[in-house]
């Protein structure tokens, strides 16, 4: 375990595709959450600091919510496809305004900046192999078929619920 990233985590951080992000409220409620984005959506400015954007849709913003409450965060990263290996990084998070990095994206609001206290293996006995494929993603619609926004019917049994309670 280390108290930075050294170059060979830098390295796998910044070709990364996705990472699940964990925060928990000033309670202790937790929170996972899965971040995606091109190989180098995730960006280490130093050693000591990881900085991700948050895009426009993310309509929870369960993260962001404790974050504010609580600044410890839980980073893994899981290469399945061909190393077959993950990275936790656990630190401290700050919200950052749009302008302080860099960026061409449209989509992204706002960044988190990740501070790194620790950072360690996930080791491979059980990372299962993955292979990516090609999709077509609906980038800027508020369609819920295609953002998948209702996929588990929640709002009709909401509305289900709603209509039982008032009879």
């Amino acid at each position: 375990m280390l108290d930075h990233l050294n170059s060979a985590m830098a390295e796998f951080v910044e070709r990364m595709e996705m990472a699940f992000i964990s925060t928990a409220d000033a309670d202790g409620a937790c929170d996972s959450s899965l971040r995606c984005g091109g190989a180098g959506f995730l960006r280490v400015a130093d050693s000591r600091t990881i900085v991700y954007p948050e895009y426009r849709g993310n309509g929870v913003m369960a993260s962001l919510g404790n974050i504010m409450e609580n600044p410890h965060v839980g980073m893994l990263m899981v290469d399945f496809a061909d190393d077959l290996i993950g990275l936790h990084v656990n630190g401290r998070a700050r919200i950052a305004p749009l302008e302080e990095f860099e960026t061409d994206d449209k989509r992204v609001e706002q960044w988190v900046v990740v501070t790194v206290q620790e950072a360690y293996v996930h080791c491979r006995k059980h990372i299962p192999r993955m292979v990516p494929v090609e999709r077509i993603r609906h980038w800027g619609t508020d369609d819920a078929k295609p953002k998948g926004g209702d996929f588990f019917g929640v709002k009709a049994e909401k509305a289900a619920a709603g209509d039982a309670s008032a009879s």
